[in-house]
């Protein structure tokens, strides 16, 4: 008993004493009570495209203005390229929830905005660069997520799956498949995929989602059949398990 009520003591003693650490990010810090911590954002929809705060500053290192717009007139390149493929894409009101599995700056989403749609979009904690704060000061939503553990879809979940490197991005962390079967489950049926990926990787991919009963085809890169890069393209077949053999009495 006494030793129970010393180690306890000691327990408490260790924790009372110890350094806690900061678990929220402090806004910057502004010299004059007019200035906009962090930078002040434009008004919609202007802020979608303007240069994020945090990239114009040079607080989020690696990435400068110039990238961004290059990026945003990118992702309206590819899906123009998307819908000349994949009608249902390019049909208004097909789609609702999609999710972007690796969204970066948020440039696909971007591109779709004139759509009756919203982006869920996905920021891998693996990920070089942490955009999360980038996709918010452009006006669109986005969360983090391990693509080696399952994602909360509460309550819904999505008609379309985008992904771009995401299966490159997690090679060696964990198994293909398991990735697959996760989109496969938040996945409607009838609903559709595309990924961006190397060559090898989608070949791999197809074998998967082929087995999972989607109707899947590989596509050229928006710049010709000699990039490595191409596009994977399918939609989840609306199926139900066949009824067992009945046996003959």
């Amino acid at each position: 008993m006494l030793l129970a009520t010393f180690s306890l003591l000691t327990f408490c003693f260790v924790v009372r004493y110890t350094k806690m650490e900061t678990c929220l990010t402090p806004l910057p810090e502004v010299n004059d009570v007019s200035e906009v911590s962090g930078g002040k954002l434009s008004n919609w929809p202007e802020r979608l495209t303007a240069v994020p705060p945090r990239i114009s500053s040079g607080s989020l290192k690696g990435i400068t203005a110039d990238m961004f717009k290059e990026n945003t007139e990118l992702w309206k390149k590819r899906v123009a390229y998307y819908k000349s493929l994949d009608y249902q894409l390019a049909e208004r009101g097909r789609y609702r929830n999609l999710l972007d599995m690796n969204a970066f700056l948020g440039g696909f989403a971007a591109a779709l905005i004139d759509d009756p749609l919203w982006v869920m979009n996905t920021v891998p904690v693996e990920a070089e660069f942490n955009t999360l704060g980038v996709i918010y000061e452009r006006g669109l939503i986005g969360t983090y997520q391990n693509w080696c553990e399952a994602m909360s879809t509460y309550p819904r979940t999505y008609d379309f799956i985008h992904g771009d490197s995401v299966f490159s991005l997690y090679q060696n962390r964990c198994k293909m498949e398991d990735i697959l079967l996760e989109m496969d489950r938040i996945l409607r049926p009838q609903g559709s995929v595309i990924l961006r990926d190397d060559v090898d990787v989608l070949l791999k991919v197809k074998k998967f989602a082929d087995a999972m009963e989607w109707d899947s085809r590989i596509a050229d890169h928006e710049k010709g059949p000699h990039q490595r890069e191409k596009i994977f393209f399918a939609v989840k077949k609306y199926w139900t398990a066949p009824p067992p053999e009945q046996k003959s009495t």
